[in-house]
């Protein structure tokens, strides 16, 4: 089975230049490069088995078709939305942030 593309808002972009640039500044290339490998891994997965992705957060914040992916060795979550053509990157959170205050700017999906 062909991977579904990956397309981030423009939102979803700037959550992951944020982050990439704190690693940088605070734990060096490395960690900063680190942090992209396992974003693009986790997009593979996504893109390959969307349904995997946790539904938790569809039902706290009622949210129909929203899932959370967890990246490996980061405390960040993908959240996405599968579409039948794409999967729809909302946001690339720490998962120390308070969730609920973004979803507020959506009316849906």
């Amino acid at each position: 089975m062909k991977a579904k593309a990956i397309i981030p808002r423009e939102q979803a972009n700037r959550d992951v230049d944020e982050a990439a640039a704190y690693y940088l500044c605070e734990a060096g290339e490395a960690v900063a490069m680190g942090f992209v490998d396992a974003l693009e891994k986790a997009y593979g997965q996504i893109g390959r088995n969307p349904g995997t992705g946790s539904p938790r957060y569809a039902h706290e914040l009622n949210l129909p078709g929203l899932r959370a992916w967890p990246l490996t060795r980061y405390p960040h979550l993908v959240f996405y939305v599968e579409h039948p053509d794409h999967i729809d990157v909302w946001r690339v959170l720490h998962g120390k942030q308070d969730i609920p205050t973004w979803t507020q700017e959506y009316d849906g999906v």
